[in-house]
């Protein structure tokens, strides 16, 4: 048996294992934020950013530190830690150098901690066996499938404004209606690559 490429786990994460459209991970944000498009490009920057390096430096202490130590059993808080720490540099950097971004995201920003892509994509790593650069391009893949997925949805928000919608269905319910098409959309590309 072969061992996949770094490569084809970041196509993979991007298109046809998505981590927002395949594992419906991280919908909170995404639902609240993908209102305009300047928003859902700033979060799904901060988003890839924060997964890519969470899920480097979750690999290291993992593999390092908990691993050798016996201490697998922490996994969870020593992630959920790391997280938190990137989401607060994320938030002061975003703060310091875009303070339009800073408050169109809101409460939204420190969310990001808690925001289950994230954690997800730290814990496939482990459950799947990576290895350091498999994890990298997973952790890369998902943030860029994250983010393809909000600024799509985003696009999409902003053209139905200017629909006629019944009113039932305007706000959350279509905004779900259409990830669903998204998702099946994305279903298109599963004959490409996938991963386990």
């Amino acid at each position: 048996m072969t061992e996949t490429s770094a490569i084809v786990i970041l196509i993979a994460a991007i298109l046809t294992n998505n981590i927002l459209l395949t594992n419906f991970l991280g919908m909170c944000s995404f639902v609240a934020c993908s209102g305009q498009i300047r928003t859902a490009v700033g979060l799904g920057t901060a988003v890839t950013f924060v997964l890519t390096m969470t899920t480097m430096i979750n690999y290291a202490i993992y593999h390092l530190l908990l691993v050798p130590a016996g201490l697998v059993h922490l996994q969870f808080i020593v992630f959920i830690a790391v997280i938190a720490a990137f989401v607060q540099f994320v938030e002061m950097f975003v703060e310091r150098f875009s303070p339009k971004l800073y408050f169109a995201l809101g409460i939204f920003l420190p969310l990001i901690t808690v925001n289950c892509a994230i954690l997800g994509a730290s814990l496939f790593m482990v459950i799947r066996g990576y290895n350091f650069a498999q994890a990298v391009g997973f952790g890369f893949g998902a943030g860029v499938g994250w983010a393809l997925a909000i600024i799509l949805m985003a696009g999409l928000r902003q053209k139905m404004n200017y629909s006629d919608i019944p009113e039932p269905f305007r706000g959350v319910p279509v905004t779900m209606i259409v990830t669903c098409v998204l998702a099946m959309a994305f279903m298109g590309f599963a004959g490409m690559v996938s991963i386990q």
